[in-house]
This record gives C-alpha cells, structure tokens and sequence, in this order.
C-alpha cells in the first residue's frame, strides 16, 4: 500500500511518523513545500525574544532523519494537480538548474497543506519592511530585518501577534501592537482577563491600538508610517499577524466537500472522497461546547489529527473527538491560558452562561516568591462548566489541563468546588484558586435556581 501525505508541518509528520509506527510495510512520501520540516512555527517568537537561541533550535529533524524509518521526504516541491478517480497526483520540485515535473501514484492520499497567512486588501502591504509571520523563513526575514529598525508596528493581537511584539520589544525596539477589535486575545480570553496581560504588556512598555483596523501602510519603498485612521503610528516596519486561512485548493482540485472556512472530514479525518484524508490547520473539526464546526490552529490539535488518520489508513478504529481549543501562552513572565468557551462566546452562540472568579496566590501567602493568580470559570445555567481562563506567572499550563479534562468530563462548579487537589506551601495554596472560582459561580447560580423553582 502507498500513501502520499501533502504537508510536511506538524500535521503531516505527524500522520506520517505514526504510520510507520502502527505498520512497518506501508510506502510513505512526504511533499513539502518548504525546505523546512518538523519545525515549531509556535517557537518563532521566542526566536526573536531571545529566549530560543535560534533557529536551527526549532527544527526537531531534518528529510535525512526519516530516511532510517522508511519515510520518503520530498522538500521544495508543489502538488500542482490532483487526479483523484486516477489515484494520481503531479508536482514540481524547485531547484536551482529549474523546476522538474513529476508523478507519482497513491491508495491513499493525506492532505496536510496548512494555512497561509492572511493579509488585509489595503494599501502599502507590498513596501519594504512589510512582513508577514508563518514560517522560519518569515522570522528569519523579520529578525534580520528588525536588527537595523527601531520602531515596529505588529498588527493583530492574537497570540501570535502578542508574542512577537515582545519578542521586538526584547530586540530594543518601540513596539505598537494594534487589534481592529476592542480587546486583545479575542478568541480565547473575554474582555475583562484580556485588560489584565493588556496592562502587564503596556508596563512592559508596548503600546496598544485597539478598535482600530489598519486602513494604509504609508512610504516611498519602505515602510514609514501605518495609517490606523484616527492615528498614524511612524515605524520602519509592520508584521501583519492578522490570521490565517486554510489552504484547500488542492482539496478542492480533489473533489473534496468544503465547510464554511474548511474542509470536510468525519471522525475519522475522511474527507468526502473514501480514499483521501485531511488533518490540520486546513480542516473544520466539531466544537464540544457549541456543537458547530469550528477552526482549532494549533500544534496539538493538529498532532492528534494525525494519529487518528493514521490508525484509521492501518485498519485500526479511532475518533477525533470534539475540541475544546485548550491553549496556553507566555509573555515575558506572565503566563495566560484557556479551555472552551468564553462567557462573550457562549451568548454570542445563544447559551446563557454565568462566571466565576477568583484572584488568589499560586502558594501560601506567607511563602516567599508567591504570585498573583486570576481565575474565571464560566458554567451554563445547570452549572457544568463550559470554559475557563487563567493568568499568572506560574502554573497555569497545569491548571487549564485540568480543566480541560473537567468540562470533557461535563463536571459542574458545585462538584468541582467540592474535589480533592494537593497541597503544599511552596507549591499552592490550601484552597486552590480554581476551587474559589468555582464556588463563586456556585455562589450566583444558586439564586437563578431557587428563581427557576
């Protein structure tokens, strides 16, 4: 059996590596566009900051490591056309002496093409100084270029967008960072825990344009200024950290059913052609809050989507369950995560929801080194838990899996108030803030229940 896998990010490796792990037999191949495989685009502002010392330390392996596993990788090449009645697909591989055309054939093919970076129609987003941030070869691009700048503008407060501004910041430059939206994090935090890393950046000395979308970047051939309407920032570059949208031409060139932003797979990461598959940042996977399709651009999700296509191409059964876009972020020493819905995004889909909130310490108050903790849980009016938020500079990755496992499990605020969790000193307080939290929303629900009986 042959199986051709279009991806060599995190989905595709993924998909390829456990393959190989569940059957030793199958042919695979590998086709990149990049020069680069197996790397961690998540890490690029770290890169930049300083923290990561560069970027040769992102990339896990190299086409050459795979070559022991019976793993063909084909790097700097194009899937062009997509054949599918034919199991058949053409691509260009780029080099230096010029382009060659190949093709080869597949029982099963992998479609793990990713997203691109979206940049907005504006003016001035072809001038000098205007980048965007995807891959190494991006941050490669930025970093060189921002050693010889001393005013950057990023525009879009994402993580991504976040992340590198103080990854600028740490290079010695004066950062803007600027949301079209009133809030930064929009996706994942609600208004009132954003304010809360908005002040801890601003105090880092990064300045914060929100409800402004960008109308023009403004300059000769390099950047000079960036025209927000009601402000015009000067700057000798722009980062357009703007979003993403998936790539599903060749899904489309495919035969494949398309969603509303993606495509189409079932459980099992099938698309609507039997023999064909699709994993990562270009699929719609199923919200377990919402219960709608939904966009899940992450590094773990699309690692798990792999697993699951794999097991399911070998003959073993598995299901990509629905998400709950578990994220988790560090800038400077503040960490922030989430899990599920926001209180914003669950009105907004229709679910009347509640929140509880806590502002603790991470160890006891006495114990030196203790750190300010925010936790907002939010419950629907029966009181399962449906999201939760967390700031500090400690221990949040640990608590948002947590509580990712809890709203998997459909545990309500009244059960988790009343749950058993460690203690010690130096590690936590005695009554976890998550527990406070909980028992806040407990605290307001129970009026609306006597209401309702």
């Amino acid at each position: 059996m042959k199986v051709v896998i279009i991806g060599g990010g995190a989905a595709g490796i993924s998909t390829a590596s456990n393959i190989r792990r569940f059957n030793e037999k199958i042919k695979i191949t590998v086709i990149s566009l990049e020069k680069q495989i197996a790397y961690s685009p998540c890490a690029i502002p770290y890169v930049l900051s300083g923290e990561v010392e560069c970027f040769e330390d992102i990339v896990m392996h190299e086409p050459e490591d795979y070559l022991e596993k019976d793993i063909k990788i084909i790097t700097n090449a194009e899937v062009f056309k997509i054949t599918s009645d034919a199991n058949k697909l053409k691509y260009r591989i780029k080099n230096q002496s010029g382009d060659v055309e190949k093709e080869t054939s597949y029982d099963y093919m992998i479609i793990a093409t990713g997203a691109t970076s979206f940049i907005p129609h504006i003016e001035g987003t072809d001038l000098k100084g205007v980048f965007k941030l995807r891959t190494i070869e991006d941050g490669v691009k930025i970093k060189s270029y921002a050693e010889k700048c001393s005013k950057a503008v990023v525009v879009g407060a994402g993580l991504i967008g976040l992340e590198t501004a103080y990854g600028l910041k740490e290079m010695g430059l004066d950062v803007a960072v600027t949301e079209m939206l009133p809030q930064i994090i929009p996706r994942s935090l609600d208004s009132d825990m954003a304010k809360i890393v908005q002040e801890y950046i601003e105090k880092k000395g990064i300045k914060t344009i929100l409800g402004n979308p960008i109308e023009k970047i403004i300059g000769d051939e390099h950047v000079e200024k960036a025209d927000f309407g009601e402000e015009i920032i000067a700057t000798d570059m722009v980062i357009m950290a703007t979003g993403i949208r998936p790539q599903i031409k060749l899904a489309k060139m495919a035969g494949c059913q398309i969603g509303r932003w993606a495509i189409l797979v079932n459980e099992k990461m099938q698309t609507s052609v039997h023999n064909i598959y699709a994993v990562g940042d270009c699929v719609e996977v199923f919200d377990a809050i919402t219960k709608q399709n939904t966009q899940s651009p992450l590094g773990t999700t699309a690692v798990r989507q792999g697993k699951i296509a794999a097991k399911n191409i070998v003959g073993m059964k598995a299901e990509f369950k629905p998400v709950l876009n578990a994220m988790v972020s560090k800038i400077g020493d503040l960490e922030f995560g989430a899990v599920g819905s926001t209180k914003a995004g669950a009105i907004h889909n229709g679910l009347e929801a509640i929140a509880g909130k806590s502002r603790a310490l991470t160890k006891a108050r006495y114990y030196p080194g203790a750190k300010r903790i925010d936790v907002k849980i939010i419950c629907d009016l029966k009181g399962r838990i449906i999201g939760c938020q967390i700031i500090a500079e400690e221990r949040v990755a640990e608590r948002i899996d947590t509580m990712a496992l809890a709203i998997a499990r459909g545990v309500t605020c009244f059960e988790l108030a009343d749950m058993e969790f460690s203690y010690a000193p130096p590690l936590s307080m005695v009554i976890d803030p998550i527990i406070l939290a909980a028992e806040d929303a407990w605290k307001k629900l129970r009026p609306l229940k006597k209401k309702n009986h």
